[in-house]
């Protein structure tokens, strides 16, 4: 819904719906648009990366601020004839994570494959989520993640009131357009044009 991110605007709140209803876990799938998937990772717990063997993917520049952030790196569709492209790019995936800096919970993320069509991996997979949750409850880590979650969660939904209320002010509704014109045609700058704006709250 025009929300950068990979995620819908209220998903943070169908997590917390889905929660109090009873599910202990609860899966967030992302549209897979790219460098912004990491905002996924103010909302969850863990982060799970999934790429394709053989898509062109592999240790490219431009996955890096994702691979960075994330908890571990699962090649899916590891079976038939991409089972050994799999393997391979596992490999180099592994071998990467290694020369990321040190993750704040002090965990270190993990590389593997797995196929939803003959179940080779799967179990490795739900393994890797549960060492890392026991791992982080562990230090301490999981609740002091939690808890930024929460404060940034705070400041955003506040972000979002004062610019919803900044739009339907009646007072802006009259001024923009006139101003919006102004700044187009090079009569002020796009600042004094903010300032002027933020005024007439």
């Amino acid at each position: 819904s025009g929300v950068h991110g990979g995620v819908a605007i209220g998903t943070p709140e169908i997590i917390i719906l889905c929660e109090t209803a009873g599910f202990d876990t609860v899966f967030v799938e992302t549209v897979g648009v790219g460098q912004s998937e990491i905002d996924v990772k103010s909302m969850t717990d863990f982060f799970l990366l999934l790429m394709l063997a053989g898509a062109g993917d592999e240790l490219q520049g431009i996955k890096r601020g994702i691979m960075e952030t994330a908890d571990a790196i699962i090649i899916t569709k590891a079976d038939g004839e991409n089972l050994n492209k799999a393997k391979v790019a596992c490999g180099l995936y592994r071998n990467a994570l290694h020369l990321f800096p040190a993750t704040d919970s002090g965990w270190i993320p993990r590389a593997d494959y797995s196929s939803a069509l003959s179940g080779e991996g799967l179990k490795n997979v739900a393994n890797i989520i549960d060492d890392f949750v026991r791992f982080c409850k562990n230090n301490g880590f999981f609740e002091k993640q939690r808890a930024e979650q929460a404060k940034f969660r705070m400041y955003e939904t506040v972000n979002k009131e004062i610019k919803n209320r900044f739009y339907s002010n009646p007072k802006i509704s009259e001024r923009i357009k006139n101003i919006e014109n102004n700044v187009v045609t090079g009569k002020i700058s796009p600042y004094d044009a903010a300032k002027q704006l933020l005024s007439s709250m």
